[in-house]
């Protein structure tokens, strides 16, 4: 029913349209072709001016009423660089909106059709032409190389002190994956996937570096301690996006894809900062990905040293799950003690 009224909303708009552009017509017929024609530029004219005025009031009051109430501050180290290049990236953009739009209003008001008035013929200028081309290049270039130098920086090697925490991607949920006492991820096989014998990653049970790997429903991260994401997907492109901490890489099959970043604020920090008693960092897909692409939502968890491995001292190994009878009495527990060294993503 909704539905029904929506389309038929549309088409009494597109009928009041129609019926007054033959009013337009009929007008011009009457009133004469010329002098319905600067009547109507006079009225679009001063509707262009009111509109202009009316627009960049909006655009200040939307700015003062939005600012650092979308995203707020960057809850990774990292992220700071990044808003500070969005920042840059506002201003300069802005201040050409601005006054790229004032120029094409106030023109089209200043420069109407009136009697007695020719437009003037302007072709080409070089001058111009140099001037409207060097400077944008100039411009966009400097965004380009800062950008690129916050890339190279979140995707270069992670310090050697940083945890390690591998993100697999599926339809349509996030498979986790942290290392044991080793430091080190063991090796994947996706001929091994069997969801059905606990091994939804298909880890080489023959790699001992696979038998104290563990998995969790969620990420755990500790607060002011570098962390490496290790990426990737079992079936189509995902995307690992973390808006709090600035951060976003896709997941590719057969292609591991790495980020690393610093946690600023715990959860709970974050919570008594924004006010919200609910609020979770959170995992979003940022890649159409199906049907189930709504449901791609992770949450992450950051706290303190003690917090963490108190959460690590209970997470069972995959191994033991995969083979509770077999599992060995002195498989090594998780443990988040020894600092992460690599992440063997063979």
């Amino acid at each position: 029913m909704s539905g029904f009224l929506a389309v038929l909303v549309v088409v009494l708009i597109f009928i009041v349209i129609f019926q007054i552009a033959k009013a337009s017509e009929y007008v011009s017929i009457l009133k004469g072709e010329k002098k319905a024609r600067q009547q109507s530029n006079r009225i679009n004219g001063f509707l262009l001016i009111a509109f202009l005025v009316l627009g960049l009031i909006g655009v200040y009051y939307c700015n003062d009423l939005l600012k650092g109430k979308i995203l707020g501050e960057s809850a990774s180290v990292q992220g700071e660089g990044v808003d500070t290049l969005i920042y840059v990236t506002l201003a300069i953009t802005g201040i050409v909106f601005v006054i790229t739009q004032i120029l094409l209003f106030w023109f089209a008001f200043k420069y109407q059709e009136k009697e007695g008035r020719k437009a003037f013929y302007f072709p080409h200028n070089n001058k111009l032409e140099v001037i409207w081309t060097v400077i944008p290049a100039i411009a966009l270039t400097v965004l380009v190389a800062f950008g690129l130098k916050h890339w190279f920086q979140l995707t270069s090697d992670a310090p050697k002190d940083a945890a390690v925490v591998e993100i697999t991607g599926k339809q349509f949920n996030w498979l986790i994956r942290y290392p044991g006492k080793d430091g080190q991820l063991g090796r994947r096989d996706f001929k091994r996937i069997d969801e059905a014998a606990s091994n939804p990653l298909g880890m080489d049970w023959d790699d001992q570096l696979s038998k104290d790997d563990f998995m969790a429903t969620e990420v755990h991260l500790v607060v002011g301690k570098p962390v490496k994401f290790v990426i990737g997907s079992r079936d189509v492109i995902h995307d690992v996006g973390l808006p709090h901490f600035r951060m976003k890489m896709d997941a590719v099959p057969g292609i591991p894809t790495t980020l690393w970043f610093t946690p600023k604020f715990t959860t709970k920090q974050m919570k008594e900062k924004t006010g919200d008693p609910d609020f979770t960092y959170e995992i979003s897909c940022d890649q159409m990905c199906g049907s189930g692409h709504y449901s791609m939502r992770g949450v992450i968890v950051v706290e303190t040293q003690a917090e963490y491995d108190a959460w690590i001292a209970k997470q069972p190994t995959q191994y033991s799950l995969a083979h509770p009878a077999a599992a060995p009495a002195d498989a090594p527990k998780a443990d988040s003690t020894q600092k992460a060294i690599a992440a063997n993503t063979k």
